[in-house]
């Protein structure tokens, strides 16, 4: 079993997000977040699908083992429809572009 503190610490980290900012993202007030690491306590389903939310995964994607098929939102089910159309040309350009686009998950 998943351990959930440790899964947002992981998820925040790679972000290079601080608590608060963890806590911003989520709607949340920090000391939601820090009581929960303080007391050793997994949030409730509705504070971590706030914490989901503000990571920018679903609950699904954040339990999901390696290797596991994941559920996608509809939008990103729309962009791998619309991604799918594209010849490989298109989707080197489109490759290209994202590559230059910040990325708001990652701290530069």
């Amino acid at each position: 079993m998943k351990d959930i503190l440790r899964e947002i610490d992981r998820l925040r980290m790679k972000r290079g997000w601080s608590e608060r900012e963890l806590a911003r993202r989520s709607g949340l007030r920090q000391s939601t977040i820090s009581g929960c690491y303080r007391e050793r306590r997994n949030p409730t389903i509705a504070v971590l699908a706030k914490i989901c939310s503000g990571l920018g995964v679903t609950i699904s994607q954040f339990f999901a083992e390696p290797g596991d098929p994941i559920s996608l939102t509809a939008e990103q089910k729309e962009m791998l429809v619309r991604w799918s159309a594209l010849d490989e040309t298109s989707q080197a350009v489109l490759r290209d572009l994202l590559k230059t686009m910040p990325n708001p998950w990652v701290k530069s």
